[in-house]
C-alpha cells in the first residue's frame, strides 16, 4: 500500500503535502515530481512565439533539468517527512508526454491505493483553455485520487 503525491513544488503541492499528513494513516509515501526535458517543451514554440524554434545545445541540458526535478521531489519528500509520514521515498520522473499520463503510470507500477494532488484551483475558461493535471489524472485512472484545492 502507497500513497503517491504529485509535487511541484508550487503552494498548491505544499498545502496538497501538508493536507495528507494531517488526514491520512501513515502508509508508504512516494513523493513524485514529474519533469519534461526542455527540448520536447521547445516543440510548441514555433505556435506560440510565431519563429522558429531557437538553436539549443543539448548536451547537459536534460542532466540539469532531471537534477532539478530530482531536488524537487527530494524537497516534497522533505516536506512529507516534516508533516509526520515516516516511510517516504522521492522520486523524479521523465516524461515526453503529457504530465498527468506520467503521473497515471507511476501510480499504476507502485499500485499506489491513493494519488494526491494539489490543485491549480482554475476555473472556467481558464481551466478549458489550460487544462487540468489534477482533472486529468482523476479521469484517466481507476485509482482514488485527493485533489487539494488551494489553501486560502
Amino acid at each position: 500500500m502507497t500513497i503517491m503525491i504529485a509535487y511541484d513544488g508550487s503552494d498548491d503541492a505544499r498545502a496538497a503535502v501538508e493536507f495528507a499528513a494531517r488526514h491520512l494513516r501513515p502508509e508508504p509515501v512516494t513523493v513524485l515530481t514529474v519533469w519534461e526535458p526542455m527540448l520536447s517543451q521547445l516543440a510548441w514554440a514555433p505556435l506560440a512565439a510565431g519563429g522558429p524554434i531557437p538553436a539549443v545545445d543539448p548536451a547537459g541540458e536534460e542532466w540539469t533539468e532531471q537534477e532539478h526535478a530530482a531536488k524537487v521531489a527530494e524537497d516534497g519528500a522533505a516536506r512529507a517527512r516534516a508533516a509526520g509520514f515516516t516511510d517516504v521515498t522521492a522520486r523524479a520522473e521523465r516524461c515526453d508526454g503529457p504530465a498527468w499520463s506520467a503521473i497515471v503510470n507511476v501510480a499504476d507500477e507502485l499500485g499506489a491505493t491513493l494519488i494526491v494532488t494539489g490543485s491549480r484551483g482554475l476555473s472556467g475558461a481558464r481551466s478549458v483553455l489550460l487544462g487540468s493535471v489534477s482533472t486529468r489524472v482523476l479521469h484517466h485512472t481507476g485509482r482514488p485520487v485527493l485533489i487539494v484545492p488551494p489553501a486560502d
